[in-house]
Protein backbone atom coordinates (compact mmCIF):
# COMPACT_ATOMS: atom_id res chain seq x y z
CA UNK A 1 0.00 0.00 0.00
CA UNK A 2 1.86 2.88 -1.55
CA UNK A 3 0.14 5.65 0.87
CA UNK A 4 1.40 4.98 3.85
CA UNK A 5 4.99 3.76 2.88
CA UNK A 6 7.53 5.89 3.59
CA UNK A 7 10.65 4.69 2.20
CA UNK A 8 12.10 1.53 0.49
CA UNK A 9 15.22 0.46 1.32
CA UNK A 10 17.45 -2.74 0.37
CA UNK A 11 18.93 -4.93 2.37
CA UNK A 12 22.36 -4.90 1.50
CA UNK A 13 24.27 -2.42 3.08
CA UNK A 14 26.43 -1.68 0.93
CA UNK A 15 23.94 0.15 -1.72
CA UNK A 16 22.86 3.49 -1.23
CA UNK A 17 19.56 4.90 -1.58
CA UNK A 18 20.31 7.09 -4.83
CA UNK A 19 16.14 7.44 -5.52
CA UNK A 20 13.53 7.25 -2.67
CA UNK A 21 11.69 4.75 -5.00
CA UNK A 22 8.75 4.44 -3.13
CA UNK A 23 6.99 7.96 -4.25
CA UNK A 24 7.31 6.38 -8.07
CA UNK A 25 3.75 4.73 -8.65
CA UNK A 26 5.61 2.93 -11.21
CA UNK A 27 9.19 1.64 -12.17
CA UNK A 28 9.11 4.22 -15.56
CA UNK A 29 12.05 6.57 -16.10
CA UNK A 30 14.34 5.07 -13.24
CA UNK A 31 17.17 2.63 -13.58
CA UNK A 32 16.01 -1.20 -14.11
CA UNK A 33 18.63 -2.33 -11.29
CA UNK A 34 16.74 0.19 -8.61
CA UNK A 35 13.63 -2.23 -8.93
CA UNK A 36 15.72 -5.98 -9.41
CA UNK A 37 17.31 -4.80 -5.48
CA UNK A 38 15.15 -6.49 -2.59
CA UNK A 39 13.66 -4.10 -0.16
CA UNK A 40 12.18 -3.62 2.72
CA UNK A 41 9.58 -0.67 3.32
CA UNK A 42 9.08 1.43 5.91
CA UNK A 43 5.27 1.42 6.78
CA UNK A 44 2.92 3.63 9.23
CA UNK A 45 0.70 0.37 10.69
CA UNK A 46 -2.30 2.69 10.37
CA UNK A 47 -4.26 0.33 9.07
CA UNK A 48 -5.91 -2.95 10.70
CA UNK A 49 -4.38 -4.94 8.53
CA UNK A 50 -0.81 -3.61 9.40
CA UNK A 51 -1.56 -3.10 12.97
CA UNK A 52 -2.79 -6.36 13.16
CA UNK A 53 0.29 -7.96 11.68
CA UNK A 54 2.67 -6.04 13.94
CA UNK A 55 0.76 -7.26 16.66
CA UNK A 56 1.49 -11.10 15.41
CA UNK A 57 5.22 -10.05 15.93
CA UNK A 58 5.21 -8.09 18.87
CA UNK A 59 3.61 -11.01 20.95
CA UNK A 60 5.22 -13.98 18.87
CA UNK A 61 9.25 -12.38 19.78
CA UNK A 62 8.06 -11.09 23.03
CA UNK A 63 6.64 -14.99 24.11
CA UNK A 64 10.11 -16.43 23.20
CA UNK A 65 11.24 -14.67 25.89
CA UNK A 66 9.17 -15.13 28.53
CA UNK A 67 7.46 -11.33 28.04
CA UNK A 68 3.81 -10.40 28.91
CA UNK A 69 2.84 -7.99 26.22
CA UNK A 70 -0.82 -6.27 25.56
CA UNK A 71 -1.92 -6.17 21.50
CA UNK A 72 -1.61 -2.50 19.50
CA UNK A 73 -4.85 -0.87 19.68
CA UNK A 74 -6.97 -1.67 16.60
CA UNK A 75 -6.98 1.89 15.51
CA UNK A 76 -4.51 4.82 16.05
CA UNK A 77 -4.47 6.71 19.12
CA UNK A 78 -3.30 9.99 19.71
CA UNK A 79 0.63 10.92 20.50
CA UNK A 80 1.39 7.48 19.75
CA UNK A 81 2.44 6.20 16.15
CA UNK A 82 3.66 2.65 15.10
CA UNK A 83 5.98 1.95 12.21
CA UNK A 84 6.54 -1.35 10.53
CA UNK A 85 9.01 -2.77 8.15
CA UNK A 86 7.82 -5.41 5.74
CA UNK A 87 9.50 -7.33 3.24
CA UNK A 88 6.25 -7.84 0.40
CA UNK A 89 3.31 -8.01 2.97
CA UNK A 90 5.21 -9.98 5.98
CA UNK A 91 6.13 -7.21 8.79
CA UNK A 92 9.44 -8.10 9.83
CA UNK A 93 9.91 -5.25 12.66
CA UNK A 94 8.24 -2.80 14.47
CA UNK A 95 8.74 0.09 17.13
CA UNK A 96 6.15 2.27 18.99
CA UNK A 97 6.42 6.28 19.11
CA UNK A 98 4.99 7.37 22.38
CA UNK A 99 5.09 11.68 22.34
CA UNK A 100 4.31 13.06 25.90
CA UNK A 101 1.09 14.65 26.51
CA UNK A 102 -0.87 15.74 29.68
CA UNK A 103 -1.68 12.14 29.97
CA UNK A 104 2.36 11.29 30.26
CA UNK A 105 4.12 8.54 29.04
CA UNK A 106 4.15 4.78 29.87
CA UNK A 107 7.45 4.40 31.32
CA UNK A 108 6.11 7.30 33.98
CA UNK A 109 4.18 4.14 35.68
CA UNK A 110 8.18 3.02 37.09
CA UNK A 111 10.04 6.02 36.53
CA UNK A 112 7.97 9.58 36.46
CA UNK A 113 10.29 11.28 39.29
CA UNK A 114 13.50 10.46 37.11
CA UNK A 115 12.15 11.73 33.99
CA UNK A 116 10.14 14.54 36.09
CA UNK A 117 13.93 16.11 36.15
CA UNK A 118 14.37 16.32 32.22
CA UNK A 119 10.55 17.54 31.85
CA UNK A 120 11.81 20.17 34.59
CA UNK A 121 14.42 20.95 32.37
CA UNK A 122 12.49 21.85 29.65
CA UNK A 123 13.28 18.84 27.73
CA UNK A 124 10.82 17.52 25.19
CA UNK A 125 10.37 14.07 25.97
CA UNK A 126 9.45 10.85 23.75
CA UNK A 127 9.76 6.59 24.54
CA UNK A 128 10.06 4.10 22.01
CA UNK A 129 8.07 0.93 22.86
CA UNK A 130 6.94 -2.69 21.70
CA UNK A 131 10.22 -2.93 19.26
CA UNK A 132 10.38 -6.34 17.96
CA UNK A 133 12.31 -8.16 15.26
CA UNK A 134 11.77 -11.28 13.23
CA UNK A 135 14.13 -13.46 14.29
CA UNK A 136 14.72 -14.93 10.81
CA UNK A 137 15.35 -11.81 9.23
CA UNK A 138 17.66 -9.96 12.20
CA UNK A 139 19.16 -7.64 10.51
CA UNK A 140 20.91 -4.72 11.53
CA UNK A 141 20.13 -2.91 8.34
CA UNK A 142 16.10 -3.37 9.27
CA UNK A 143 16.40 -2.45 12.97
CA UNK A 144 18.64 0.99 12.30
CA UNK A 145 15.91 1.85 9.78
CA UNK A 146 13.37 1.41 12.01
CA UNK A 147 15.28 3.23 15.02
CA UNK A 148 16.21 6.08 12.22
CA UNK A 149 12.93 6.81 11.16
CA UNK A 150 11.32 6.87 14.31
CA UNK A 151 14.22 9.72 15.05
CA UNK A 152 13.21 11.51 11.97
CA UNK A 153 9.58 11.66 13.16
CA UNK A 154 9.97 12.18 17.06
CA UNK A 155 12.89 14.79 16.63
CA UNK A 156 13.41 16.61 12.96
CA UNK A 157 9.64 16.41 12.65
CA UNK A 158 8.10 16.96 16.17
CA UNK A 159 10.85 18.24 17.86
CA UNK A 160 11.49 16.22 20.86
CA UNK A 161 14.74 16.32 22.80
CA UNK A 162 14.94 13.43 24.71
CA UNK A 163 14.31 9.59 23.97
CA UNK A 164 13.28 6.77 26.92
CA UNK A 165 13.07 3.16 26.63
CA UNK A 166 13.06 0.93 28.71
CA UNK A 167 14.87 -2.56 28.55
CA UNK A 168 16.11 -5.64 30.29
CA UNK A 169 18.76 -5.44 32.28
CA UNK A 170 20.82 -7.78 30.43
CA UNK A 171 20.56 -5.28 27.17
CA UNK A 172 21.74 -2.15 28.74
CA UNK A 173 24.90 -2.94 27.22
CA UNK A 174 23.98 -3.51 23.51
CA UNK A 175 21.99 -0.01 23.45
CA UNK A 176 24.58 1.93 25.66
CA UNK A 177 27.60 0.75 22.84
CA UNK A 178 25.14 0.66 19.37
CA UNK A 179 23.56 3.72 20.45
CA UNK A 180 24.64 5.84 23.09
CA UNK A 181 21.84 5.37 25.70
CA UNK A 182 22.61 5.86 29.10
CA UNK A 183 21.04 4.41 32.55
CA UNK A 184 18.74 6.93 33.84
CA UNK A 185 16.90 4.85 35.76
CA UNK A 186 17.31 1.67 38.03
CA UNK A 187 16.32 -1.87 37.66
CA UNK A 188 12.33 -2.20 38.99
CA UNK A 189 9.93 -4.50 37.87
CA UNK A 190 7.73 -3.54 34.73
CA UNK A 191 4.52 -5.25 35.29
CA UNK A 192 3.08 -4.75 31.91
CA UNK A 193 5.49 -7.73 30.35
CA UNK A 194 6.56 -9.21 33.92
CA UNK A 195 10.25 -8.37 33.27
CA UNK A 196 13.00 -6.45 35.01
CA UNK A 197 13.80 -3.13 33.36
CA UNK A 198 15.91 -0.27 33.08
CA UNK A 199 15.80 3.12 32.11
CA UNK A 200 17.42 4.63 29.47
CA UNK A 201 17.80 7.84 27.90
CA UNK A 202 19.24 9.02 25.03
CA UNK A 203 19.93 12.60 24.08
CA UNK A 204 18.78 13.36 19.97
CA UNK A 205 22.00 15.36 19.79
CA UNK A 206 23.75 12.90 20.35
CA UNK A 207 21.95 10.27 17.70
CA UNK A 208 22.55 13.40 15.57
CA UNK A 209 25.98 14.01 15.67
CA UNK A 210 26.77 10.69 15.02
CA UNK A 211 24.27 9.93 11.81
CA UNK A 212 26.28 13.08 10.37
CA UNK A 213 29.31 11.44 11.13
CA UNK A 214 28.65 7.57 10.19
CA UNK A 215 25.43 7.33 8.61
CA UNK A 216 25.25 5.82 5.39
CA UNK A 217 29.23 4.93 5.61
CA UNK A 218 28.91 1.44 5.70
CA UNK A 219 32.84 1.43 5.62
CA UNK A 220 32.82 2.20 8.75
CA UNK A 221 31.21 -1.02 10.30
CA UNK A 222 33.88 -2.78 11.12
CA UNK A 223 35.86 0.33 12.96
CA UNK A 224 32.78 1.13 14.65
CA UNK A 225 30.80 -1.04 16.94
CA UNK A 226 27.81 1.23 16.58
CA UNK A 227 24.04 1.10 14.81
CA UNK A 228 25.01 4.34 12.78
CA UNK A 229 26.56 3.30 9.91
CA UNK A 230 23.46 1.46 8.87
CA UNK A 231 21.69 4.66 9.35
CA UNK A 232 20.60 6.78 6.23
CA UNK A 233 23.01 9.25 5.04
CA UNK A 234 22.27 12.75 6.09
CA UNK A 235 21.18 13.56 2.43
CA UNK A 236 18.98 10.49 2.49
CA UNK A 237 17.12 11.74 5.83
CA UNK A 238 16.90 14.87 4.54
CA UNK A 239 14.80 13.48 1.79
CA UNK A 240 12.78 11.68 3.90
CA UNK A 241 12.11 14.47 6.76
CA UNK A 242 11.19 16.65 2.96
CA UNK A 243 8.81 13.81 2.29
CA UNK A 244 7.04 13.52 5.50
CA UNK A 245 6.55 17.08 5.83
CA UNK A 246 4.90 17.79 2.53
CA UNK A 247 2.88 15.10 3.30
CA UNK A 248 1.65 17.16 6.40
Amino acid sequence: MAGNTIIGVPFDVEHPLKSLIVDQPDPAGLPEEEFSRRLFKIRSADSSGHRSSASILINRMYATRGYQTTPLPEEPVPDRLTLAASDDEAVIGTITIGFDSPIGLLCDELYMDEINVLRDAGRRVCEFTKLAMDSVVHSKRVLAALFHVAYIYAHRIKGFHHLLIEVNPRHVRYYEKMLGFRVSGPQRLNRRVSAPAVLLALDFAHAQEQIGQLGGRPELIESHRSLYPYFFSVAEEAGIVGRLRRRG
